[in-house]
């Protein structure tokens, strides 16, 4: 089944560019293009992507904007955040709206493939480049509102071991490959992970993470 992309850029070149990489990743095609965030609620109601491509910084409407509405209104599409924005606190803000993934424009095609991949999968999925930054602010963040601690967090010793892979934007493939773990096994825990934490988003994951010391900066 193919898997349907919308780009949403205001760089004709940058859509051309990304619509080329995706030509060369089988399974899926890239049904419409908008080069402003106020195009996008009523392009995804009309062509239903599986998977919307966004930039942050756009004329008129920004990504950040249009992803809210877009959340507000209940639609199925995954957003994966496509952009030369490093900071953190955009990031974060991006990945607590509701983003499923963040990827940076530099990225290579293998690492775009990875990307969609991981969102078709129902997964997140955040940019190795970045990840060290988003537990960065997570940590301050932690710091700075000095929350209690949870000391009870009932998570296995696996559970743990997997958590830490998450929160370094590891794919659910890339931790069953490297603990010998089957995907579904991987899977099995990142659904009873995120049950018992009562939290769903990578966002939320990373701070948990860092607050309880689960996972730090030397990691």
């Amino acid at each position: 089944m193919i898997c349907n992309l919308l780009l949403v850029d205001d760089h004709s070149l940058i859509r051309a560019g990304v619509r080329a990489l995706v030509a060369d990743i089988p399974g899926y095609a890239v049904v419409g293009e908008a080069n402003d965030g106020s195009q996008l609620l009523e392009l995804v109601q009309r062509l239903d992507p599986d998977i919307v491509l966004l930039d942050i910084s756009m004329r008129s409407t920004g990504g950040l904007e249009a992803l809210g509405r877009l959340k507000a209104a209940g639609c199925r599409s995954k957003v994966l955040i496509l952009s030369m924005h490093t900071d953190p606190e955009l990031i974060m803000r991006a990945l607590e709206i509701g983003a499923h993934g963040y990827l940076l424009k530099d990225t290579t095609a293998t690492e775009l493939e990875q990307a969609l991949a991981a969102l078709r999968s129902d997964e997140r999925y955040l940019s190795p480049a970045i990840a060290h930054t988003v537990i960065n602010q997570a940590l301050l963040r932690a710091q700075s509102s000095k929350p209690e601690a949870v000391e009870n967090h009932n998570l296995t010793a696996r559970q743990l071991e997997i958590l830490r892979l998450i929160v370094r934007g590891k794919s659910t493939r890339e931790i069953a490959n490297g603990l010998g773990l089957s995907i579904k096994t991987v899977e099995t825990h990142r659904s009873q992970i995120m049950k018992r934490l009562q939290i769903y988003d990578v966002a939320g994951l990373v701070l948990f993470a860092v607050r309880e010391q689960i996972i730090s900066l030397d990691d």
